[in-house]
């Protein structure tokens, strides 16, 4: 079959203005960047009609199960069966894209387009996000640099920097070096774009005005009599919100099949929480009459219950349906198998691995309320007797199981999963979030990792323990949790597959994040500054004499 950016490259876009039309959208409320893609002007959509439906996974696996390509294939079969439909996604980060995990944008016949605008630089969002946090980390050490009327505490800055790379080198650094003319010489961390706190806020925020206030509760750092201090003390706020300006109209692009779909705001789920923007959400819920196709980061612990817990408490969003993507060779690896085997039939091992799409099953649907359809992503080794066996466990959960073709047929492969979701919207719910606010922070973090983790302890490190009690006596004890964890498993261990339970999940860190309104839980050892493979993407991207990119997936 021919590569992603072979088939995106073949297919004949329509002029942006043509998409915009399917929404409504008039050319005053564009802001053309090139042909194919635009921004639209927040605030321009009606009131909200359309059902919101959410697509998340079973826990990634080196196998693959194909959560983006499920979700644009199921806004174009949508659309295939007369649903008018649009598709909201995150942004790509450069980190991956150059890599290993890859791009944001499908894969095969289920892509939004033009890829390679998207997956490189598209309209400069993340560069913007980049250039707010810096700002404020150039202002804080200026302005210890310039006398320090804030009382700054300089061993309690806690605002770094970030850049929108895989670059462990900058992990932990000393700044400052070279005379008192180059600042204070102090410790200094670099995180990538996709975990800064600029981008949260950026996500969390539906409007300008919100987007300034909230950035200007960011604490950067605490005085001498242990009191925080924010960007607005540092009058950072309003020229963070200037760079970013431009950056809060959503992008507006589309699939193959000419499906409208907007990718704005690119956190992660495992060290952020993994949702696109607020304002794009809910600007494609004003101009959509039928549905919204959502995702989620990574699996159904990580991307979907911060989506609900965090994005979906915040924004008074309430998802009609859920999808969980899943695919035999998957849940084979979870159930122990080789990655060398994953195309040999082995029930016994697809056995073992269903516990994991059990357990996501279970909490969206027992935990969160939420009616749910598995999307199972057919392999071409996948035998009768495995699928036959998925379907039949799954019908013991009360839930259907639709087979998809997405990436080789786009979305007529995917008209089974759409006519499930339909149905699936239209039966009744009782939609809940797994904590209440008024929990302590701990209790918060215990409730997760009891309740969707299924853990059978929690135990907080030292400096984890001191934080939460002084974050409970700051006030900040009524905030939301934002739990960063490893992907691959719903423990702090990625080796430990399947369902576990009864395990320890040991948190680390904790770190507020007041303008975006959550306090993150760093559980194990995950990082907020990625490194790059041994064998990165980027090594196989190229440009040919026509200046036509080539190499990206």
């Amino acid at each position: 079959m021919k590569s992603d950016i072979a088939i995106a490259q073949e297919t004949e876009m329509l002029p942006i203005t043509q998409i915009a039309e399917k929404l409504e959208i008039g050319q005053d409320d564009l802001v053309g960047y090139g042909k194919y893609k635009a921004k639209v002007v927040v605030g321009k959509g009606k009131q909200n009609t359309a059902k919101l439906i959410l697509v998340t996974a079973i826990n990634p696996t080196p196998a693959g199960e194909g959560k983006t390509t499920v979700t644009v294939g199921l806004g174009d079969a949508l659309s295939r069966i007369g649903k008018h439909t649009v598709i909201c996604l995150r942004e790509p980060s450069l980190g991956p894209v150059f890599g290993v995990k890859g791009g944001a944008a499908g894969g095969g016949y289920s892509q939004v387009v033009p890829m390679e605008d998207i997956n490189l630089h598209f309209t400069g969002d993340l560069h913007a996000v980049t250039a707010a946090h810096n700002l404020l980390s150039a202002m804080l050490d200026n302005h210890l640099h310039q006398g320090n009327k804030l009382n700054i505490d300089t061993r309690q800055v806690v605002w770094g920097r970030v850049m929108d790379m895989n670059d462990r080198q900058l992990r932990n650094i000393i700044g400052g070096l070279g005379g008192k003319a180059n600042g204070l010489v102090r410790e200094e961390r670099f995180d990538i774009t996709a975990a800064s706190e600029v981008m949260a806020v950026f996500c969390l925020s539906d409007s300008l005005t919100a987007l300034k206030e909230n950035l200007s509760k960011i604490v950067v750092a605490y005085n001498y009599d242990g009191k925080p201090v924010t960007a607005g003390d540092l009058k950072a706020h309003g020229a963070m919100t200037a760079l970013l300006r431009d950056a809060f109209s959503p992008n507006l692009v589309q699939t193959l099949a000419h499906t409208p779909a907007f990718i704005h705001g690119g956190p992660f789920a495992n060290i952020a929480h993994g949702c696109n923007t607020m304002a794009a959400t809910k600007l494609a819920l004003s101009l959509a009459k039928d549905f919204v196709v959502t995702e989620a980061g990574f699996g159904a612990d990580l991307g979907a219950e911060k989506f609900i817990d965090i994005k979906c408490r915040k924004a008074g969003l309430q998802p009609a349906a859920a999808v969980i993507v899943a695919t035999v060779r998957a849940l084979k690896h979870h159930g122990g198998c080789a990655k060398t085997a994953l195309g040999e039939e082995n029930l016994t091992a697809l056995e073992g691995g269903l516990d994991n799409l059990r357990r996501h099953v279970e909490n969206i649907k027992n935990v969160f309320g939420i009616n749910a359809v598995v999307a199972l992503n057919r392999f071409g080794t996948d035998t009768q007797s495995e699928l036959d066996l998925v379907i039949a466990e799954m019908a013991k959960q009360g839930v259907k199981v639709a087979l998809t073709e997405v990436f080789a047929k786009g979305g007529e492969g995917g008209e089974d999963l759409a006519r499930a979701v339909v149905e699936a919207t239209e039966k009744e719910s009782a939609f809940k979030f797994s904590y209440e606010l008024d929990l302590t922070l701990r209790e918060k973090i215990k409730s997760i990792a009891t309740n969707i983790y299924r853990a059978g302890s929690v135990v907080f490190e030292a400096e984890a323990a001191r934080t939460l009690r002084q974050l409970e006596e700051a006030g900040y004890g009524k905030l939301p949790v934002c739990m960063a964890k490893t992907q691959y498993s719903f423990s702090d261990n990625p080796k430990l597959l399947g369902a576990p339970t009864g395990f320890e999940l040991k948190i680390r860190k904790v770190r507020l994040s007041a303008g975006a309104g959550f306090v993150v839980a760093l559980a194990g050892d995950i990082m907020t500054m990625p490194g790059l493979p041994p064998k990165p993407s980027s090594e196989n991207i190229d440009v040919n004499e026509n200046g036509v990119i080539e190499g990206l997936f």
